[in-house]
C-alpha cells in the first residue's frame, strides 16, 4: 500500500502504467487538442481523481478507527 502524499491508494503497477501511458501520449498523442479533449489532461485527472478517494477512504477509516478507541 502506497504511502501518504501524491501516490497514495496507487499500486506499483499502477504508477508504473501511469508513467508508460503518459510517455506514450506525450511522443505518440495527438499534437494539439483543447483542454477538455487532451487525453494527458483526462489521464492526470483520472490520477488525481483516485488519490483524493484514497484519501477520503483512509481518513474515514482514521476517524472510525479514533471513535472506536474512544467508545472503549
Amino acid at each position: 500500500m502506497a504511502g501518504k502524499g501524491d501516490n497514495e491508494g496507487l499500486s506499483i503497477g499502477y504508477r508504473i502504467g501511469f508513467q508508460l501511458r503518459k510517455l506514450g501520449l506525450t511522443f505518440f498523442g495527438p499534437a494539439q487538442l483543447g483542454e477538455t479533449s487532451d487525453p494527458t489532461a483526462q489521464l492526470v485527472a483520472e490520477r488525481v481523481a483516485k488519490v483524493t478517494k484514497a484519501k477520503r477512504a483512509r481518513e474515514q477509516r482514521e476517524a472510525a478507527e479514533a471513535d472506536r478507541r474512544r467508545a472503549a
